[in-house]
């Protein structure tokens, strides 16, 4: 395994993480705990340190699975996990990043994880009713109180990056980041670089697109699969971004790869202190992606992607209206 460390936090970590969300919610049926704990001992077997979770992803069940799961590894591992959103009889309600709820959290996820510390606690969306220099100042106590180790914004935009770390040092920025949403290099990417930002892309395989596993006869469970509200995943949409796909199959079959490893490597090849998180639910997933960790792809391969892209018009909105409203 090959190690990346975020920014110029110290904080090192595979250069593959894996998100655990699909083993709980999201993208279908949650997996029962004996087949979750075995996908994820089999990521830590082959060298991922890096696990993303978050309060909202059940909630708290995903963060229970992965608590138990990584609770024999805890000193070898990284955990993210991540607050903001405001909780009534189990389920998300709106955003609620006051200091009081932040430390609620903190609290909860600590349990929920088997832990006593917290190694990065992000901000899952920006919450406009609160100050983003009251939360990181919340952040910073929670640090100096050895409950969390680093803290970092998801879905934020360049001047609450630069808010909130001059507040405290943010560690590492998780927006959405892929071959088909590549919107973080406009002002994100930037910023992240100028203050020594890691960069954490989540979707990085453009939530199951990229794999090429996915046409416009794909149908999406609307109870338990989110994509059935995105824009993207209609089945005009996906035909209409089929293009992007065989690209991936054309440059994959000359590397001697499959498009999920293209993707992946591209998004390596971006920036050395980017680390992306692909949802990983069968260990067969997880032997496809890292192989995109040891793939090169060349000066030349990276520049005839880019002119590729550059004749390719993505169709659909990359999250449904009211998930985009919460995206700064």
């Amino acid at each position: 395994m090959k190690y990346r460390t975020l920014g110029r936090s110290g904080l090192t970590v595979s250069a593959l993480g894996m998100g655990a969300m699909n083993l709980s919610f999201g993208t279908g049926k949650a997996v029962d705990d004996n087949t979750g704990i075995n996908v994820l001992h089999a990521a830590v077997d082959r060298g991922i340190t890096f696990f993303d979770t978050a309060q909202a992803y059940g909630p708290y069940i995903n963060e229970k699975l992965v608590g138990k799961a990584l609770q024999p590894y805890r000193d070898k591992v990284v955990i993210a996990t991540k607050f903001g959103f405001k909780l009534e009889d189990g389920v998300t309600t709106g955003l609620d990043s006051r200091p009081e709820n932040i430390r609620a959290v903190a609290e909860a996820s600590l349990k929920s994880l088997k832990t006593d510390y917290i190694d990065l606690f992000y901000q899952h969306r920006v919450d406009p009713c609160v100050p983003i220099e009251e939360v990181a100042g919340t952040l910073q106590d929670l640090i100096k109180e050895g409950k969390i180790r680093h803290y970092g914004l998801s879905e934020a935009g360049a001047d609450t990056i630069r808010r909130a770390h001059a507040i405290h040092p943010v560690t590492a920025v998780q927006n959405q980041y892929s071959l088909w949403t590549r919107e973080p290099e406009n002002d994100v990417l930037p910023v992240c670089e100028a203050l020594g930002i890691g960069f954490v892309p989540w979707g990085p395989l453009g939530t199951g697109f990229l794999t090429g596993t996915i046409d416009a006869s794909t149908t999406f469970d609307a109870d338990t699969d989110l994509r059935a509200s995105f824009p993207r995943f209609t089945p005009d949409a996906i035909k209409a971004n089929m293009p992007l796909v065989e690209m991936l199959r054309d440059v994959a079959a000359r590397k001697h790869a499959t498009p999920v490893q293209i993707a992946l490597a591209w998004l390596l090849a971006q920036k050395p202190w980017i680390v992306p998180i692909p949802g990983m639910d069968k260990v067969a997933y997880i032997d496809d992606n890292l192989k995109s960790v040891e793939l090169e792809l060349s000066f030349r391969d990276l520049s005839d992607m880019d002119t590729l892209l550059s004749g390719i018009q993505i169709q659909g909105n990359r999250l449904d209206d009211g998930l985009l409203s919460l995206s700064e």
